[in-house]
């Protein structure tokens, strides 16, 4: 044999002890499975973030107690909470992404008429819309979040005065920074369709539409703003996540709990019942009589827990047309009902400034512990109309 062809062997006999090496360390590293312990990559589409559901689901979502991946926890790590303002006007709905939030707000926004809104972190949702103007109410709400959560509307109050909702985001720094306001933002990142919701033509500002991917993107690029600000100061050091908590046993559920719920007296198109499904340990959602539907998923809306902080509301008489700006007292305590497991909690919400987080407690001064899922707080004036059955 001439020295070429021995050289020849030689070299494939190392490389086949060198990978036979390293794919044997892989492989018992990993049990077998030939997964690595690293979380793989989530997937992106165009219909949005994609996760494999045959992963183990060992990481709690710090929002909505929910246990999901490794891999989906290294994707919500990446960036912050951003809370979508979504309409409910008549002919907003069926609205996109209601779904997939991890926490929903729901208060009048005028005229009767209520508005969402969305928390998103933990879940991607494309699309979410309409998307609708700010309120000064959901502000103190978002402020929640963390240092500078994402905040996203078309516009907003800009009356001088106590609901002067984009005056007070320039006075928290939040404009042109986690601020997101679509009239200074625009497409791709928005954009309109004026059929969408209802497949009939409706009035302009029931038609615009974004995605989370889209919106945590234009944060990372344009404001610096992923996990971390421009600063490197991350955004949940200050956060308080509530306490959650495994589904009551099934022998310990009711056959069924109704609550109806009427904001303001006569408008029905806005009054929410909520039906309790003992099987699923979730509560159905019908808005103005009939079933509430993910227009993207076709399905009926369902919340795991349901919280209504009953709040002082008086108009802003800021001179706005028809004295239309609302006021609601979100900082201070007040009565609150909490819903879960079929079951009603009597208890009280405490909310000492815009930053801080409004918590929880039942009749006893216990703080208030979730079943891990979707919790929809509704922000009730102290005379709105809820009954129980």
């Amino acid at each position: 044999m001439d020295s070429r062809k021995l050289t020849i062997i030689l070299l494939a006999v190392a490389t086949y002890v060198v990978t036979a090496g390293v794919a044997y360390g892989v492989f018992s590293k990993t049990g077998g499975s030939g997964k690595t312990g690293s979380p793989v990559p989530a997937t992106s589409t165009s219909t949005g973030v994609k996760f494999d559901q045959g992963l183990p689901k060992t990481e709690a979502c710090p929002l909505n107690g929910v246990y999901y991946s490794a891999q989906q926890k290294k994707w919500w790590e990446a960036h912050r909470p951003l809370g979508v303002m979504i309409e409910n006007h008549v002919e907003s709905r069926p609205q996109s992404g209601l779904s997939l939030a991890d926490v929903v707000y729901e208060a009048v926004a005028e005229g009767g008429i209520t508005r969402f809104l969305t928390v998103f972190y933990c879940q991607d949702a494309n699309p979410i819309g309409p998307v609708r103007s700010a309120r000064t109410y959901f502000i103190d709400f978002i402020s929640e979040y963390g240092d500078s959560p994402l905040y996203v509307h078309v516009g907003g109050a800009n009356t001088p005065g106590p609901a002067d909702a984009l005056g007070q985001l320039e006075d928290y720094g939040w404009a042109a920074h986690n601020d997101m306001n679509q009239f200074s933002i625009g497409f791709p990142t928005f954009w309109r369709d004026c059929c969408r919701q209802t497949g009939k033509e409706v009035a302009t500002e029931h038609t615009m539409y974004s995605t989370t991917t889209k919106l945590w993107d234009f944060a990372k690029k344009d404001r610096e703003l992923t996990n971390v600000d421009e600063k490197g100061t991350v955004w949940n050091t200050k956060f308080v996540s509530y306490s959650f908590k495994d589904d009551a046993a099934l022998a310990d559920r009711p056959a069924s709990q109704a609550i109806h719920v009427e904001f303001w007296k006569g408008y029905g198109e806005f009054f929410v019942d909520w039906n309790y499904n003992k099987t699923s340990n979730d509560y159905s959602r019908n808005n103005g009589g009939v079933s509430h539907i993910d227009k993207d998923t076709g399905k009926q809306l369902t919340a795991k827990n349901i919280v209504m902080l009953f709040m002082t509301e008086r108009s802003a008489n800021d001179g706005y047309e028809g004295n239309l700006h609302l006021l609601y007292g979100t900082k201070g305590t007040g009565k609150a009902f909490i819903f879960m497991d079929g079951k009603q909690v009597i208890g009280k919400w405490k909310k000492d400034s815009r930053t801080a987080r409004t918590l929880l407690f039942d009749a006893a001064g216990n703080p208030i512990k979730f079943d891990r899922g979707q919790t929809w707080f509704q922000i009730l004036p102290t005379e709105a109309i809820v009954t129980v059955k």
